[in-house]
């Protein structure tokens, strides 16, 4: 397999981080109170939307650890020191309460991503990979689609936040992919 499809990922991470960063920045301009404000989302506030993607992340980002580790391969991108997650975590867990703490776990996320991609070698995406999903359902896929849905998962939680921010009067401006390039 050729670097091209490695490579999309790696343009995602970049994307990622870059669409993060757009985005606390904008709800930094919002006090704790409004970013913890219910707004009838899914997850009910920005707050505990960005809460879920950072669970999320974790979760997923495990879940690829753990098939490399399968097929022998180990990352140091993604220690423990990042993949921290307790293990009673649910996909609602509030782990952070302190804005500037779920804001500074994002950042080592994001830089984790990107760099756990560059380590990443293009035969990884084909390997099958195995795991109970939240449920306990046994799940075996290549690998290249948990990728995929990792980034497409950020995304749709960064739309909702995107529009619970707009209702709060906040106007993130351009996050379109091709804006980054």
């Amino acid at each position: 397999m050729d670097n091209t499809f490695l490579d999309n990922y790696r343009l995602l991470a970049r994307y990622n981080a870059w669409f993060n960063t757009r985005l606390f920045d904008a709800c930094a301009t919002l006090d704790d109170a409004a970013r913890k404000q219910d707004r009838g989302a899914f997850f009910g506030s920005i707050h505990h939307t960005l809460n879920h993607l950072v669970v999320g992340d974790q979760v997923w980002l495990q879940r690829l650890r753990q098939c490399g580790a399968d097929h022998g391969l180990v990352w140091a991108a993604l220690g423990d020191g990042v993949l921290d997650l307790p293990a009673d975590a649910t996909l609602s867990t509030v782990l952070f309460d302190d804005w500037a703490a779920l804001r500074a776990k994002r950042l080592v996320l994001d830089q984790a991503i990107e760099a756990w991609l560059v380590e990443l070698q293009p035969d990884f995406l084909l390997l099958t990979m195995c795991y109970a999903n939240t449920k306990g359902v046994e799940r075996a896929h290549p690998a290249w689609q948990a990728l995929t849905h990792f980034f497409n998962h950020q995304t749709h939680h960064r739309g909702q936040t995107t529009t619970l921010l707009a209702q709060a009067g906040v106007d993130v401006e351009v996050t379109d992919l091709i804006a980054l390039l």
